[in-house]
């Protein structure tokens, strides 16, 4: 079963850190783009930063300069580190990453979604 789960969030005050992590299980051979959206409580979801498979970040502009992108191969493993946090950061955070995967002795490649981590910014 291929799957990519999120993890790390939880409640920080404003001006904290944490640090998500997407994790890609199943018979993995690579995690190429990778992307971290939020949907805050009554808004649509939203892109936050995405990374390419050549290592290109993109960010919202209400990131930049506090969040940060990244991909480890090794780990298949994609990570948002999130700095400087504020109240309107809150919501639910969800990775959604395009992978290559063994079915069989098939190379595949597919569009998944995780089930998201709630990042809650008290002021």
């Amino acid at each position: 079963q291929v799957q990519v789960v999120e993890s790390g969030g939880g409640l920080v005050q404003a001006g904290g850190s944490l640090r998500l992590s997407c994790a890609a299980s199943g018979r993995i051979f690579s995690i190429n783009d990778v992307g971290w959206y939020r949907q805050a409580p009554g808004k649509q979801r939203e892109l936050v930063a995405g990374v390419t498979t050549d290592g290109s970040p993109n960010y919202a502009d209400s990131v930049k300069g506090r969040f940060t992108i990244s991909r480890d191969n090794a780990r298949k493993t994609g990570f948002l580190q999130m700095n400087s946090l504020k109240p309107e950061d809150t919501g639910v955070y969800y990775c959604n990453a395009d992978l290559a995967y063994w079915s069989g002795l098939n190379l595949r490649t597919g569009n998944y979604w995780g089930q998201g981590t709630q990042v809650t910014v008290s002021s």
